[in-house]
């Protein structure tokens, strides 16, 4: 039934027995395939067997089979295509079965349901057949070092060697087969210096790479003079000069139209105007956007809200301007963009530059329309949502500075005017990475509708590529809620992108959705990571007076900036939604610092590895010795403050109770000693990139 698309039929499906797990569904192909995604249709309606969460494996043959996906389905009526895994390294492999477990339905006590399948890849022969001699060939290798694995532990010398000259296949990396050898030689020194620079020569870099962040908060107490409060604004930050720029924003009453810096090193704001019209800059604004180039020193400013009583045609036009730091000056630049062929006057827009090539980039937000088109609402926070009639919403435009000229790239999806199509919105975020020359565009708001997609667009070839739609990323796996205002920021150096998720400006829901969340996609991988959750139930206010010294309460409307030298973000201002104090904004500043374990962290944990097994070793031979070195050499590389490290070197003294060696046979003693020497290396190798290592 599954092999029919029947979205009408209830009878057209495949059901467990039971809810239980296992449960699978083992289907095999007419032919060997490179399977690169998997297509699951479904009833009409919601449905409670729908499946929640599953795994699909698949292989050449079903008993030796790869995980190719750990996903899962919306409870809709939508059908859903979602990637599978299909290389290993840069080699596509080919399958004959694929596997679907069902882990979880919709409905927690209901057997699982498959409705339709489809499976796409290639199927081509010329293609696939590389792909299953390349699997068949990687299968008999992996055996091979397998067995030699087996033969090097049990001590079998000869029998490996033998292996080794028949096979011409390597076990391992060169370097670890040094390391083995002094680690079963019981050169324990050798090893620590071995580890010491292999850390120093970067070879454990992909494993710190892939440890979690800790984030740390810290309120930052500046003297005055420095900002107000306010929401709406903008901060740039110049990583080589270490300063931050702030501008504008609206205070509650009234747009700003002040001009700060921040100097990181010594901790102080300095008002460089209080009102940057009066010297040729733009008049008070919010919700507008601002760009740094550190090349050539330049800050550009583009977009503001204005109220609707506000908006008669002759102030609905676009201004743009840019400030030169070098000679503190400004200059408008235009009076009207969209006269050039730029973008209408717009609010809550993104604005990114690539400074190779001196361009502006400009994606989103909604164009100001005429009073006369528009329906009041509420102010929210400087960035108000306004309802228009008809809201229109801006496409994704370039400005090269070189020759002062703006290009429309793409229109927006409701244009229909013949150019590529994007979905425009407002309140998203958009990053540039200045290697592989992509934007990346993340969430936002159209009409009523919070959008959580995700997709990157290449500025050289016209690309899209979705990374995620609707929440979920290509392998099933989550990423950051919609409905809450995001704030997001990028290390081009590290391949991360970082996303701060907090208040909902939805004003139903912001006492309900008290949450700061802090998430990292880390590009290569391909993969979200929730490094940081922090709710509270009890409500904006109180969350604002309990946690207000550890970390910034949740907010909407504030700024986040990324200083990518010292790996530091730092945060201003912004609206805590509180219902009871409508107009109430903050001038409360933070630095949010990731801490990862380093290379000095690193090398002492190896230490205290190594010293750990060799005392394990001294006890089997002599339990004074072993004594002595647990007091001085192991405790010397402890982390006394943690818990974890403490409660285990506590239990260690025990190991020297454990057994009467001086009673055992001597080859039995060399034996534990042989197994013990193994395990250390087994887990020094684990530091290393699998590539390097025997099979795990």
């Amino acid at each position: 039934n599954i092999k029919v698309n029947k979205p009408t039929d209830q009878t057209s499906r495949w059901s467990s027995e039971t809810n239980s797990p296992p449960q699978f569904l083992l289907l095999k192909l007419s032919k060997f395939c490179i399977v690169q995604t998997i297509t699951f249709g479904k009833y009409e309606k919601t449905h409670v067997c729908n499946l929640k969460k599953f795994k699909v494996y698949g292989g050449l043959t079903e008993d030796n089979m790869l995980e190719l996906l750990d996903g899962g389905l919306k409870n809709d009526s939508q059908p859903e295509t979602l990637h599978l895994r299909h290389k290993m390294g840069a080699h596509p492999f080919a399958c004959r079965y694929i596997k679907i477990v069902p882990l979880q339905s919709w409905g927690s006590s209901f057997n699982f349901t498959v409705w339709y399948v489809h499976l796409g890849g290639v199927s081509n022969w010329a293609t696939v057949e590389t792909a299953v001699k390349w699997m068949s060939r990687y299968r008999q290798i992996e055996a091979i070092r397998v067995c030699m694995k087996y033969l090097r532990q049990m001590n079998y010398r000869d029998s490996l060697e033998c292996l080794k000259r028949e096979s011409i296949i390597e076990l391992e990396d060169p370097m670890l087969s040094r390391l083995y050898g002094y680690s079963i030689e019981g050169s324990y020194s050798n090893v620590e210096e071995f580890m010491d620079k292999a850390i120093e020569d970067g070879l454990l870099n992909s494993y710190v790479s892939k440890q979690h962040y800790k984030p740390t908060w810290r309120n930052i107490n500046v003297p005055k003079p420095r900002p107000g409060m306010r929401g709406g604004h903008q901060m740039c930050l110049d990583s080589y000069s270490e300063t931050i720029y702030l501008l504008g924003g609206w205070d509650g009453y009234q747009d700003l139209a002040d001009l700060w810096t921040y100097h990181i090193p010594t901790n102080k704001w300095t008002l460089i105007s209080e009102d940057a019209k009066v010297q040729g800059g733009p008049s008070a604004r919010s919700c507008h956007k601002m760009c740094l180039d550190p090349e050539r020193r330049q800050i550009f400013v583009l977009g503001r809200y204005l109220d609707v009583q506000l908006r008669s045609q002759s102030r609905l036009k676009s201004d743009f301007y840019v400030f030169n730091i070098e000679s503190n000056e400004w200059t408008q630049i235009t009076d009207d963009t969209s006269a050039m062929g730029g973008p209408r006057l717009i609010f809550d827009h993104q604005m990114c530059m690539d400074v190779s090539t001196r361009t502006l980039y400009v994606f989103g937000g909604r164009v100001l329309l005429p009073a006369h088109n528009d329906i009041l609402d509420e102010e929210n926070g400087g960035c108000s949502n306004a309802g228009v009639a008809e809201p229109l919403y801006s496409g994704l435009y370039s400005y090269h500075v070189s020759t002062n000229t703006w290009k429309l790239i793409c229109s927006d999806i409701s244009a229909n005017d013949g150019l590529p199509s994007l979905k425009s919105r407002v309140g998203h975020s958009m990053l540039f990475h200045p290697v592989s020359r992509n934007l990346y565009i993340f969430a936002g708001q159209r009409n009523k509708d919070y959008l959580n997609d995700f997709f990157s667009y290449n500025i050289d070839t016209g690309g899209v590529e979705y990374i995620c739609e609707e929440g979920l990323t290509k392998d099933g796996t989550c990423l950051p809620a919609a409905g809450f205002t995001q704030r997001a920021t990028i290390d081009p150096e590290l391949d991360e992108i970082y996303v701060l998720s907090g208040l909902s400006k939805d004003k139903d829901k912001r006492d309900e959705n008290i949450q700061n969340s802090f998430w990292v996609y880390y590009i290569k991988d391909n993969k979200w990571s929730c490094v940081y959750k922090n709710e509270n139930e009890s409500g904006t206010a109180q969350y604002c007076c309990t946690a207000q010294n550890m970390e910034p309460c949740p907010r909407f409307a504030h700024q986040l900036v990324y200083d990518q030298v010292t790996k530091i973000h730092f945060l201003f201002g912004g609206n805590p939604g509180v219902s009871a104090i409508p107009k109430l904004r903050l001038d409360d500043f933070w630095k949010l610092h990731f801490n990862r374990r380093t290379n000095p962290q690193l090398q002492r944990q190896c230490k205290l590895l190594i010293r750990t097994f060799r005392y394990k070793e001294l006890s089997l031979v002599n339990s004074l010795e072993a004594l002595h070195f647990l007091q001085n050499e192991v405790r010397a590389v402890l982390d006394h403050d943690s818990p974890t490290e403490c409660n285990e070197f506590q239990k260690l003294p025990e190991v020297i109770f454990q057994d009467d060696t001086n009673s055992e046979p001597i080859s039995d003693r060399h034996t534990k000693i042989h197994k013990l020497r193994n395990q250390m290396f087994d887990q020094l190798s684990f530091f290393f990139p699998e590539s390097m290592s025997s099979p795990r």
